[in-house]
């Protein structure tokens, strides 16, 4: 499943009901300090039970409790969901079957709890389309013996394939019972999804998304969480992954120790009959899996009393390893909220952190949920997720939505600031980082002194202005004064071929985007730039041989080899390369006839100007 919104109502400093759309990918929540930023992710935290999250009574707003009302409400919306489950013996059904999605086909949660609180909800309850006619308002939490006795009085046993099995018996009912009549129903967990065994909500709630929150200001207690966290996040996916097979474990464990109470009540019967017919065979309480995991140093300190600054750097670390990681064995997304990546970190840090947040959130079971108010930051996050967080004339938090009026406030209260050197262009070429600029700028060098090309970027008078990518908030300000300023622009970017397919399905939309403008876009042939570079060229400069295709991640391959940053291996090597090596390099055949890609390349982005 994946977290669609999440719904506040009387939280905190939200009065009413604030509902808050959750991007697929990343959602960034911009705003100035005290703005309810971070109440958003620590009410998900709250809804998702992270480690040292729990409602108090100062989380009931303060006005509506003034007015008499005494509960506050963290609901969440799930779509994406699963095309099957099983939640009774082993046979699959869905939550559509079940009658379990609201009014728009969604999965939607929601938790209440009382002005009065100090934890957990006070009641968890499905909001759905479902049955009001009694006997077929609680089939979910009837058992199987129950279902039986309905089953025979609404004659429909006929229907039911294999009569052990509780959701054959529901549907029977159900399709007996037509047309259903349906409607908004609260659907309490507790009362209306539980059967013998392990509970209906339960097996629910394994489908769900699982939820890290890192904070900016954790305490360094011996228990705080970041002692464990990021890494005690890995054991909790490590289990994910083998959710089935921990599943089938506990099942078959089960069914054993049954299996010998069920012989043990036989023989007890011999002896004491009536003794043996009061007692009932069953489990207390669901098996739980523990694993606690951390990292220490050689000096015994462990993490949560090193300085904030190392904390974060592990953390760092965690998010660039997790989107390199190659994910496999489970479909169960993973939510991971960062509140202020900024905090105790060099600015180069936080852009890497940034950056790493954005590969992780291309991945297909990944969700990235960061605050922050640093302009630098802000303006890396896609427009599509950015979440404006200001207050009204009330003072009273409110979530905007991404428009053009909408970024332009946001841009303007947090600062993010077009990139400099507009004032001299004739026109722009926006493109991700400086090693873009260098490889530009160079090719055109280098190509016009040889003739391939009448004129450099610098000649011509275009500009190529990094924006961390398109799509971006700082890209949205940079084209939109391009714009005001009469200049034209375009766009070029890697293209990733070969890389994770939701890296290639990224860079498409944004090409879809921005040709909607009616501007260029251009992208490499080669999986990125640095798949240019001749490999002869690398061993003459370095000794090193290496070897790569047009695909693979010639940056890390060749940076590997050299033993440098694989950031900073363009603006190494680049400059070094020929007209005649860059024009080598970029040779491709288009059905019989030779091409020079950077050529083309280079006289499409100077014809801007022309």
């Amino acid at each position: 499943m994946r977290l669609k919104s999440v719904k506040l109502t009387n939280f905190r400093g939200y009065q009413g009901t604030t509902i808050i759309p959750i991007d697929e990918a990343m959602t960034g929540i911009v705003g100035r300090n005290d703005f309810g930023k971070s109440t958003i992710l620590e009410a998900l935290a709250i809804f998702f039970e992270a480690e040292g999250a729990k409602a108090d009574k100062n989380d009931m707003n303060c006005f509506r409790l003034a007015e008499g009302e005494n509960q506050f409400e963290i609901t969440c919306e799930f779509d994406e969901l699963p095309e099957s489950l099983v939640l009774d013996e082993n046979v699959q059904t869905t939550l559509a079957e079940e009658l379990l999605l609201n009014s728009d086909g969604y999965f939607e949660v929601v938790k209440t709890f009382k002005a009065t609180t100090s934890g957990k909800p006070d009641k968890t309850f499905i909001r759905c389309q479902h049955p009001y006619e009694e006997g077929l308002n609680n089939l979910l939490g009837l058992k199987i013996a129950d279902l039986k006795k309905l089953g025979k009085e609404r004659d429909v046993e006929v229907a039911v394939a294999d009569k052990r099995v509780a959701s054959q018996w529901r549907q029977a009912i159900r399709s007996a019972s037509q047309p259903l009549n349906l409607t908004e129903t609260l659907l309490d967990v507790d009362k209306g999804l539980s059967t013998e065994g392990k509970s209906v909500w339960g097996k629910i709630q394994d489908q769900l998304p699982t939820f890290a929150l890192f904070k900016a200001d954790r305490e360094s207690s011996d228990g705080d969480a970041e002692a464990k966290n990021p890494l005690q996040q890995a054991v909790k996916e490590a289990q994910s992954a083998l959710q089935a097979q921990i599943t089938a474990l506990e099942e078959q464990i089960e069914q054993s120790v049954l299996d010998v109470a069920g012989r043990t009540l036989d023989k007890l019967r011999e002896m004491a009959p009536e003794l043996a017919n009061e007692l009932t065979p069953r489990f207390k309480d669901k098996p739980k899996w523990t694993f606690n995991f951390t990292l220490d140093g050689e000096n015994g300190i462990p993490i949560n009393k090193r300085g904030s600054g190392v904390r974060r750097l592990i953390l760092l670390n965690f998010f660039r390893a997790e989107a390199e990681k190659v994910v496999a064995g489970s479909q169960r997304k993973v939510i991971y909220a960062i509140e202020e990546p900024e905090t105790s970190q060099h600015p180069n840090y936080q852009i890497m952190l940034m950056k790493a947040l954005l590969d992780l959130a291309n991945q297909d079971n990944r969700q990235i949920l960061v605050t922050t108010h640093v302009p630098a930051l802000a303006g890396l996050i896609p427009i599509e997720g950015v979440r404006y967080v200001t207050k009204n004339d009330d003072g009273v938090p409110i979530v905007k939505m991404p428009s053009d009026d909408v970024l332009k406030e946001a841009a303007e209260s947090l600062g993010v600031l077009p990139e400099t050197g507009m004032e001299r262009a004739k026109g722009v070429v926006l493109v991700e980082g400086k090693s873009d600029v260098t490889f530009l700028r160079h090719a055109t060098k280098s190509l016009k002194n040889a003739g391939h090309i009448h004129a450099s970027l610098d000649e011509s008078g275009i500009v190529p202005l990094q924006t961390g990518g398109s799509g971006n908030v700082k890209h949205w300000v940079t084209h939109k004064l391009a714009d005001d300023l009469g200049l034209p622009w375009c766009v070029f970017l890697d293209s990733d071929i070969g890389g994770s397919p939701e890296q290639v399905k990224s860079i498409q939309k944004r090409k879809a985007e921005v040709e909607a403008q009616g501007r260029a876009f251009y992208s490499t042939r080669k999986r990125e730039i640095e798949n240019y570079l001749c490999p002869e060229l690398i061993k003459v400069e370095s000794g090193q041989e290496v070897t790569y295709t047009d695909t693979c991640d010639a940056k890390k391959i060749i940076g590997s080899a050299v033993g440098m940053k694989p950031d900073d291996v363009i603006d190494r090597y680049w400059p070094l390369m020929t007209a005649e090596k860059i024009i080598e390099r970029s040779k491709y055949d288009d059905a019989g006839d030779e091409r020079y890609e950077l050529v083309e390349l280079s006289q499409q982005i100077i014809a801007l100007v022309e």
